[in-house]
């Protein structure tokens, strides 16, 4: 998996999984990373989990969750 095609992919997910989990896209309330993963895998989504990275690609992935979800305050 390219990391370019993982974000692509990742970024798409937090819509899904924020339209199929009722999760509001509101930067007051903060979204569960660890649920949203652990949806992604049960989805069988778990190889945009995996990607080279210098930051690391769980790190990386959180970042762009954040991004999704107006979280990027807390980082």
């Amino acid at each position: 998996m390219k990391k370019d095609e993982a974000e692509k992919a990742i970024r798409h997910m937090c819509a899904l999984w924020a339209g199929e989990c009722n999760i509001p896209i509101d930067p007051m309330i903060p979204p569960s990373f660890s649920d949203f993963k652990t949806w992604a895998e049960k989805k069988g989504y778990g190889q945009y989990f995996e990607f080279r990275s210098i930051m690391g690609a769980r790190h990386d992935v959180e970042q762009w969750f954040d991004e999704e979800f107006k979280q990027t305050w807390r980082n």
